[in-house]
């Protein structure tokens, strides 16, 4: 009554140009791109290169790059011990050592944005190590950047000419200063002197004062960061020499300086964006 089912018929066999059309095809859905459509647009990849202080390689250096990274810093990690051998004050006295390991961390920047040109690299540096990093950029070429700078307590001497430093900063140049760091950055540095051998209070105390026949264009891009005193309570700062390489303050105010934002901005509440886990670690590697 209903009449009988049509016969069914073989399967369609590809020939092998179908066959290889096909599994293009399924290539390319797994990997999203569409053809004629452009590639998704890729993020610069980061770059952090820390500079430590004369006493070399020490857990504080790595609790700032923690504290970067539970922020939402997502970046490789580097960090350089100049110090050798001579740890302490004789790093602090050793010129030598000053001028070759300057040279070094310039080929480090100058290799790294070689492979990278549009790498974003930044420098963060401690006290003494201040003094190496203004010196590897002012030994730069004159083509290349990095792109910002943050000194914590840097023991240079307050007038010392940031131009031809900030020549080679194609952001901001932060100067994370404290009037609290007297021990260290006042009657260490006019005992023992500052990295480039002043014996006078360091730029880490109340920051850098523009000598004359300095560049004020290039100079614009120095950005004081004096202590204030309620990030004791907020952020278990209390101005001391290491402090503003904390963990917590490193995670809520340094990273998001990093990532963009203005001091103003943070000053008007916490970030929007959610901060990676604690548990999620960056290893720190040696350049």
């Amino acid at each position: 009554m209903f009449g009988h089912p049509a016969p069914m018929t073989a399967p369609h066999k590809l020939r092998p140009a179908g066959r290889a059309a096909v599994v293009f095809l399924a290539l390319l859905c797994l990997s999203g791109h569409v053809p004629g459509a452009a590639p998704p647009a890729m993020r610069p990849a980061r770059v952090v290169l820390h500079i430590n202080g004369i006493a070399g390689h020490l857990p504080l250096d790595d609790a700032l790059l923690r504290g970067l990274r539970d922020g939402g810093v997502e970046a490789e990690f580097l960090i350089h011990d100049w110090t050798g051998a001579d740890a302490g004050i004789p790093a602090l006295k050793n010129g030598a050592r000053h001028r070759e390991q300057a040279g070094r961390i310039a080929e480090l920047i100058s290799g790294r944005l070689a492979r990278n040109p549009q790498a974003l690299l930044t420098i963060t540096c401690h006290s003494g190590g201040a003094g190496l990093a203004v010196w590897a950029l002012e030994r730069l070429p004159d083509d290349l950047q990095v792109e910002d700078v943050f000194m914590f307590a840097p023991a240079l001497s307050p007038a010392y000419d940031l131009s031809a430093a900030l020549a080679h900063v194609r952001g901001r140049m932060l100067v994370f200063s404290s009037p609290y760091d007297s021990v260290i950055l006042d009657v260490g540095t006019r005992l023992f002197g500052t990295i480039d051998g002043v014996k006078s209070v360091a730029a880490g105390l109340n920051g850098f004062l523009m000598p004359a026949g300095a560049d004020a264009v290039l100079y614009r891009k120095l950005v004081p960061v004096p202590y204030k005193p309620r990030w004791l309570l907020e952020y278990g700062n209390a101005g001391s020499h290491i402090c503003a390489m904390g963990p917590l303050f490193a995670r809520h105010v340094v990273a998001r300086l990093m990532l963009g934002e203005t001091l103003e901005q943070i000053e008007k509440g916490p970030a929007s964006r959610p901060a990676i886990a604690a548990d999620a670690l960056p290893s720190f590697s040696k350049p």
